[in-house]
């Protein structure tokens, strides 16, 4: 396979100023219980070849799975015509960063292969947890096992050779109570599919899905009975699970550069951190440091290389409160003057590379979780993600949550349902006064962060501990 592909560059290599190829090999298997049933089980293999080529300061772009040497050859002239077509009508020249040549492998380091365990043994381990939920109000159950195995070949002319394998695991379960007029739904380890990591196996079974079935299931059937949340002004906890999300819409997608450019504006919008304000706008207050780092352990946005061959890294985005940084590809940091920081990825080999997030971690603080809830009259603690909306340029927004406990007299109290928050992104990491120490930090997984035209799906991560924030929106959803 290098060999083909060394040869297509040979044959680009004096038609245009950069090329890359990128053959891509995914193994997929899914695993979907309910209420004690397989209801699915999908066990699937994807690959093929992305030729994408810099000529006449245009791109182009062009794909196949067929992977015979003479239909790679007709691909790359593909994607040389539709480069040279694009130059007709190019605004402006397009030119790339540098960046170091590089001939590496990289591998997940993994305990366990998850497609070496037999499946058998993971369709009984949801059998058995969706079983467990199905008490009193509890009417319907699902667990969720997601398993990925991604082999990439990297070539470029500037004489990079990377080969990466990258191994993800994860999933969860969820409860859903439901009586006339009503229905709660409760989750674990996280919301929307659980939680996920760059590990094997070994990350499903620190999980203890059918351990924790039982309470996922109680607290659903508690929610169901709970008062409505509050309404007010009032000082809140935002658990990690939750606070991973509002990480990823409020500062994660906001500092994409090409977002920030105009490139996103059709889709999803563009982004209220335009580049007069990097190192020159107060995002939060000096508690908050967020920072890009895809060589963090477990992580499910960790790598060796992106997509266009640059090393991974760790950037700071906002340092004590102050807005310092972008995810950048090669393309647009060189129009900042500065390095990519590697955050060039593709969904596949069939989808050209865009600017996406990584792990974009909140920094754990000093406090300790009797200290965030310690001053707290009157609050809430809210945690895992029910629901969510925020504007095009990402300042406003509304999160709402499965769960919310009373803080009162800095004691969790009784539960209530239906609880949501609000408020405009600035202001609110303003508000920020305090944050969970290491021993309450942890990355957490999102698999299906969307982006571009036509829409590709990524895996990334948001490392967090719970963090205090004060006088915030809250309300319920009637």
């Amino acid at each position: 396979m290098k060999a083909s592909l060394k040869n297509v560059l040979d044959w680009l290599e004096t038609k245009v100023s950069y090329a890359d190829i990128r053959f891509v090999q995914q193994e997929e298997e899914r695993i979907v219980a309910e209420n004690g049933i397989l209801s699915s089980y999908k066990l699937s293999t994807d690959r093929g070849v992305g030729i994408r080529v810099l000529a006449n300061g245009a791109w182009g772009f062009a794909s196949t799975y067929d992977l015979e040497q003479e239909v790679l050859l007709e691909t790359a002239a593909k994607a040389l015509k539709i480069a040279q077509a694009s130059a007709l009508c190019k605004k402006e020249e397009i030119r790339l960063a540098p960046t170091d040549k590089q001939v590496d492998k990289y591998i997940t380091p993994i305990i366990k292969d998850p497609f070496r365990v037999n499946p058998i043994e993971k369709i009984d381990l949801l059998i058995k947890s969706t079983q467990v939920m199905l008490k009193d109000k509890v009417k319907r159950s699902e667990g969720i096992l997601n398993f990925f195995k991604t082999n990439k070949l990297f070539l470029s002319t500037e004489g990079s050779e990377i080969e990466q394998t990258i191994f993800e695991s994860g999933g969860g379960i969820s409860a859903y109570a439901i009586e006339e007029g009503d229905f709660q739904r409760r989750s674990y380890p996280s919301s929307f599919d659980g939680d996920y990591a760059t590990r094997g196996y070994e990350f499903v079974e620190e999980m203890n899905l059918l351990d924790n079935a039982e309470k996922v299931s109680e607290e659903a059937n508690q929610l169901l009975v709970a008062p409505y949340a509050p309404e007010g002004i009032m000082d809140i906890v935002l658990g990690g699970s939750q606070l991973a999300l509002q990480v990823h819409e409020s500062c994660g997608h906001p500092v994409e550069l090409d977002r920030v450019l105009g490139k996103e504006i059709s889709f999803a919008g563009g982004s209220f951190l335009t580049v007069d304000k990097l190192n020159n706008f107060v995002y939060g207050s000096l508690k908050v440091n967020i920072v890009a780092d895809a060589t963090v352990t477990g992580g499910l946005g960790t790598f060796a290389y992106d997509d266009e061959g640059v090393p991974a890294s760790k950037t700071y985005l906002v340092k004590q409160g102050k807005f310092v940084g972008y995810l950048t590809s090669r393309e647009d940091a060189f129009k900042l003057g500065i390095r990519s920081n590697g955050s060039a990825r593709a969904q596949s080999w069939n989808n050209i590379p865009l600017v996406r997030m990584t792990n974009i971690n909140l920094l754990p603080g000093d406090f300790e979780w009797e200290e965030l809830l310690g001053d707290i009259k009157k609050g809430l603690y809210l945690d895992y993600n029910k629901s969510w909306s925020i504007d095009d340029k990402r300042l406003n927004f509304q999160f709402g949550t499965e769960m919310a406990r009373e803080i009162k007299d800095g004691k969790l109290g009784k539960i209530y349902k239906n609880a949501f928050y609000q408020g405009i992104t600035p202001e609110f990491w303003k508000s920020c006064d305090g944050i969970g120490n290491k021993k309450f930090w942890r990355v957490w997984g999102i698999n299906n962060c969307g982006k571009g035209q036509p829409e590709q799906l990524m895996h990334v991560g948001h490392g967090t501990s719970p963090a205090r924030f004060r006088k915030v929106k809250v309300g319920a959803c009637r």
